[in-house]
């Protein structure tokens, strides 16, 4: 399981229909509202 940057939410990789690539990690998201908000400033939440 993967950890949703902006809402913390638990993602499964496999299933997960929300994906981003930011300096070569894959960040997965719950949602598109918290794919875009991670697109708007991807510095600020990547880990």
């Amino acid at each position: 399981m993967a950890k949703d940057p902006i809402c913390g939410m638990e993602v499964d990789e496999k299933d997960a229909k929300w994906t981003s690539q930011h300096k070569g990690k894959t960040y997965y998201f719950c949602a598109p509202g918290c794919k875009k908000k991670f697109e708007q400033d991807p510095s600020k939440y990547a880990k």
